[in-house]
């Protein structure tokens, strides 16, 4: 007789609390529309009720802006009377958070309807929708993140970010030098601890690189064919981050563009598909080009991309980030082995051939994001896209900036969007637009800084 899914799921809980009997507390977490991850803090002995009953938590979770208030419009708030729905945990990601100095796990949640279907605004759910059409292709999708942040001084100067001090040469970084093995020796305990509690964690994070700002670095997780848990990966390891830093006295930024002048911080994923059968990467090629499955893949995120841009780019700091010096495209393009284009196609070994797509700021939700890179992918295998001639050379140099670079217009594009709306439910795309239209709409009614040295005494 097989057990029944709740009961593997209690056998979970209690092997990790036998395991562990000197946490305290569990953390219950699920993220937002904007990636911020939200939830509930329990005493161990709740652990087993929230496996076998969830826990309830409000629909109006996914109708917050960047702020954590609701925004009323989307109709998740006083419209249902702020009506809850359950959270149900996720299977194998209970686990310790190293960082607490009062023994703390955590463990991912996902919403759902009160009869038990998944909630359609969760975005894990928006992601598992657009998942669900590669199964029917016989697909199954790997995915890996590389995430960009900066660490930054634990006080602002006059609000604004600094680097933070060595704990080494007591100086702060200003250089740009980018794969500086030095600069990972200046902070090297924190960053050493970012590994290990990852690890501990059984996040795949394999490799930390020095970026081309000061007090910048990339964090390089490993591929796995699990595109959902892909993303948990770069939910959670954010996380992780910022709390390492916290514990080494400095704080950590994933906003886009912190610093005027500088490199922004970036979400680049590395995407194949495996055929479910053999376990083979459809892109595999010793002539990527003359892949047709590698070329309508591309093709179709081509052809979807300033649809997405909203996802891959959901705040107004996003659209600071791009330009041609920080290596950040601007026009939909693509080539083989160039960082100057959209989407890369790494070509180190014919097994490897993938695809890596280099728009996305590092304050993406990593499930919307990937949403709607998969949107673009089923889209262009599905309907034979071709991609066009690849790059060569500087694409800076040879194609007019195209894609949205602003937060308005990239609504715009999402909302009209019949692709998109195919993909993802126009229910949510609905709940997403209003919800970004309502912090534009506060952001652009605030008088700022500049204005006041501009205008206030000469006009």
């Amino acid at each position: 007789m097989s057990v029944p899914p709740r009961a593997v799921q209690l056998n979970e809980a209690n092997a990790f609390l036998k395991e562990h009997p000197e946490v305290q507390f569990v953390d219950l977490l699920i993220a937002d529309m904007n990636g911020v991850v939200r939830g509930k803090r329990i005493d161990r002995n709740a652990l087993h009720k929230v496996y076998e009953k969830g826990i309830n938590l409000p629909a109006s979770l996914f109708a917050l802006d960047i702020n954590g208030s609701t925004v009323e419009s989307t109709g998740l708030g006083l419209d249902i009377g702020d009506a809850d729905r359950i959270c149900f945990p996720i299977p194998n990601t209970l686990c310790n958070e190293p960082w607490q100095k009062r023994p703390t796990a955590q463990l991912l949640m996902t919403m759902h309807e009160l009869d038990g279907t998944p909630f359609f605004a969760d975005p894990r759910e928006v992601l598992r929708q657009v998942v669900q059409k590669f199964d029917e292709l016989g697909l199954r999708i790997c995915a890996a993140f590389e995430l960009e942040f900066y660490l930054i001084d634990q006080e602002n100067v006059n609000g604004r970010p600094q680097p933070p001090r060595s704990p080494i040469s007591g100086k702060r970084p200003h250089s740009t030098q980018v794969y500086l093995i030095d600069d990972l020796d200046e902070y090297v305990d924190c960053l050493q601890d970012m590994l290990e509690a990852a690890k501990e964690q059984d996040i795949p994070a394999d490799a930390i690189v020095k970026e081309s700002a000061p007090a910048q670095f990339e964090v390089n997780l490993h591929h796995v064919e699990d595109a959902i848990k892909a993303c948990d990966y770069a939910l959670l390891l954010k996380r992780l981050i910022k709390n390492i830093a916290y514990d080494h006295e400095m704080d950590s930024t994933f906003m886009a563009k912190p610093y005027p002048g500088q490199a922004g911080n970036g979400l680049h994923v590395h995407i194949s598909l495996l055929d479910k059968k053999t376990g083979k990467n459809i892109f595999a090629a010793d002539d990527p080009l003359q892949n047709t499955s590698l070329r309508h893949a591309v093709g179709g995120i081509l052809d979807t991309m300033a649809a997405s841009m909203a996802f891959l780019c959901p705040n107004v700091n996003s659209y600071r980030r791009f330009g041609a010096q920080f290596y950040v495209p601007n026009a939909p393009s693509w080539a083989l082995d160039n960082r100057t284009v959209a989407v890369r196609v790494p070509t180190g070994s014919a097994d490897a051939v993938r695809i890596e797509h280099r728009v996305a700021g590092a304050d993406a939700n990593p499930y919307l994001m990937l949403a709607s890179i998969l949107a673009g992918i089923h889209h262009g295998l599905t309907n034979q896209i071709e991609p066009g001639e690849p790059i060569e050379g500087n694409s800076y140099e040879q194609l007019e900036p195209s894609l949205p670079n602003n937060l308005r217009d990239a609504l715009r594009e999402l909302d009209d969007s019949e692709v998109l709306n195919k993909y993802i439910d126009p229910k949510y795309i609905d709940i997403f637009v209003v919800c970004k239209e309502a912090e534009l709409q506060e952001f652009e009614t605030t008088i700022s800084d500049l204005e006041y040295n501009w205008y206030l005494h000469t006009v």
